[in-house]
């Protein structure tokens, strides 16, 4: 049995999880972990001096809980409620072959896991776009006035600048301005190429 981690993350409103949740229906074998599911109740967030609810760091999730539900799908994704479905092309090197997708907005920045990513994808907008995205969406608690711009926005950059200066760190950086079958075409394919190689070891073992 082998299993491929996919991170999906990047900007708040960049198309993270409707991609996530395409690749799912697309890939054999296929689960998805949410970051979102790992927030903190607001009453354990952090304000600043502003008044801004600290949402976006990472001190506002449950990151321990989301490293343990991620290395217990990698012991036993099967176990995991994946449904076995390949497509009639699927090598019978792949049937064992398990695919997990976390998908969130600080993924890369969490030491315990950077060791998991066999591949990383990190989604960008410009500054623009992405305010305007947000404003579209309902949010609990709501965004404040001011929100996006005094928190939201320069966390972003500051993450993001973070991955930027780390030079170990392999990320594929996606833009999210591009149509969501664009995005999802680019993506599955190189996680088929991923697949490929997998089964390239399993045939050169098996050998």
């Amino acid at each position: 049995m082998k299993v491929l981690v996919i991170g999906l993350g990047g900007v708040t409103n960049g198309g993270k999880t409707t991609l996530a949740e395409k690749l799912k229906n697309m890939l054999p074998n296929c689960d998805v972990i949410s970051q979102d599911d790992f927030f903190k109740p607001e009453s354990e967030v952090e304000t600043d001096e502003h008044g801004f609810k600290l949402y976006d760091v990472l001190d506002a999730l449950y990151m321990d809980e989301m490293v343990t539900s991620i290395r217990n799908w990698m012991k036993s994704p099967a176990s995991s409620g994946v449904v076995k479905e390949e497509p009639e092309n699927t090598s019978d090197n792949l049937k064992n072959v398990y695919i997990l997708i976390v998908e969130g907005f600080l993924l890369y920045n969490y030491e315990p896991l950077n060791e998991v990513w066999n591949r990383r994808y990190f989604l960008t907008l410009p500054y623009e776009e992405c305010k305007r995205r947000r404003s579209t969406r309902v949010y609990q608690p709501a965004d404040t006035p001011g929100y996006f711009d005094g928190h939201v926005w320069p966390m972003y950059l500051k993450y993001k600048k973070e991955l930027e200066e780390n030079a170990s760190m392999e990320v594929d950086y996606l833009d999210g301005t591009k149509s969501q079958e664009e995005l999802l075409s680019y993506v599955y394919s190189d996680i088929i190429q991923e697949l490929n190689k997998l089964r390239e070891e399993s045939t050169i073992a098996r050998d």
